[in-house]
């Protein structure tokens, strides 16, 4: 695990994010000392397109609009 100032690591969190994304694990530090560490996250669990659908579907059954539209919803949150 490499450690950067937090001074570096501000002008550089880009590159450092880059450092991340392929799975990098960076401590930051203030004065010497560790104050945060920049890691991945912990990969989450993917459920299958087929099965969202489906629930959807029947949350759309048991749930009413009650005739109004979409648009109308909308138009209701901005004002």
């Amino acid at each position: 695990m490499d450690k950067i100032g937090a001074y570096e690591a501000k002008t550089h969190l880009p590159k450092l994010l880059e450092r991340v994304i392929k799975g990098e694990r960076i401590t930051i530090t203030k004065h010497g000392l560790p104050v945060a560490i920049l890691q991945p996250p912990p990969a989450a669990s993917r459920t299958a397109p087929e099965t969202v659908i489906a629930e959807l579907r029947k949350f759309r059954e048991r749930h009413s609009l009650k005739g109004i539209s979409i648009r109308d919803m909308i138009e209701e949150g901005r004002r």
